[in-house]
């Protein structure tokens, strides 16, 4: 077995036709056809069946196809992570990122970090958090930001900072004028949501408590994909919504006026790194979380404040 008989058997699932994985792979089809068949007797596995057309991958052969990509994933790699065992920070940088947090904290911190490490190319994508977390098992990324804690035994968590929710609501919403909210003063009739998928919408679920109401007698019902358009919501519609602390810092000044604090224990989220627990680029780790901590607009602080963390993953 070797890598050159795994890059085959992909190319194969990925044009399903032997004779253009040939082409592509720029060996002759016998060639190829050959070094997979030997593969296929050593493993003990058909990986296609040839019978049909297009070709397509056995049961077991997708098994099979899912562990050369991580195979050669890995090898792949081998001189990015030999370059950071140096402490040299260069190579590839495949980095996740959740859509309630990407459009605030990226321009923050994106740019300085990409001038500070030339010799990195960084390929970034906006993805949920059930994404993110399967795509760092299969290793198909090598970095997420996203909510914690996730309780994903094989992934590794290291803590960015917290950031605190904030009510958004127009004066028509009739809350109490004190300082501080109460999350049981909120109407959940008149609550705009993040739709489905979002661990933002977990979140202000546990927050408002709004599976133990009933939220169903209002009139108009809509599940927005972002926070903008929960901000616009509450502009054009009246009611209210829960927002991210980086999130206020876009408002316009005829808007901050909007923004209402809540009483302690203050509800927040906890953003952090998240990687394989193997992850070898320490390095690399250290210089995005140093990158994104020192561009914040509010001071991190290292002492735990009262304040309650809302699990992205739960909902209640």
């Amino acid at each position: 077995m070797n890598l050159q008989q795994l890059e085959y058997i992909l190319a194969v699932d990925h044009y399903r036709h032997f004779a253009k994985a040939a082409e592509k792979s720029f060996v002759t089809q016998p060639t190829l056809s050959m070094m997979i068949r030997k593969l296929e007797d050593e493993l003990g596995i058909k990986i296609f069946d040839r019978s049909r057309q297009p070709v397509t991958p056995t049961k077991e052969g997708e098994e099979i196809l899912q562990r050369a990509r991580l195979i050669l994933a890995e090898a792949g790699r081998l001189k990015t992570y030999a370059s950071g065992l140096q402490g040299e920070i260069s190579g590839e940088l495949r980095l996740a990122i959740i859509p309630t947090l990407a459009p605030y904290l990226l321009p923050l911190f994106l740019k300085a970090f990409s001038e500070k490490h030339p010799a990195l190319k960084v390929y970034l994508k906006e993805m949920r958090t059930d994404e993110i977390i399967n795509a760092l098992k299969d290793n198909l990324f090598d970095i997420g930001i996203l909510a914690t804690p996730l309780h994903e035994q094989n992934l590794k968590e290291v803590h960015l900072f917290d950031e605190e929710f904030f009510a958004y609501a127009t004066q028509s919403e009739r809350l109490p004028r004190k300082k501080y909210l109460l999350p049981t003063e909120i109407n959940p009739n008149h609550l705009w949501l993040l739709e489905e998928g979002h661990c933002l919408r977990n979140q202000v679920y546990n927050l408002c408590e709004l599976k133990k109401q009933d939220t169903g007698t209002g009139s108009l019902h809509y599940e927005a994909g972002s926070i903008e358009t929960l901000v616009n919501l509450v502009d054009k519609h009246h009611g209210i919504t829960i927002i991210p602390q980086l999130a206020t810092f876009h408002l316009k000044p005829n808007q901050r006026k909007n923004v209402r604090e809540f009483a302690k224990p203050k509800p927040v989220r906890q953003i952090s790194l998240v990687v394989a627990k193997n992850f070898p680029r320490t390095k690399l780790l250290e210089s995005l979380r140093d990158e994104i901590v020192n561009s914040l607009p509010f001071k991190v602080d290292a002492k735990k404040k009262e304040h309650t963390t809302m699990d992205p993953l739960s909902k209640n």
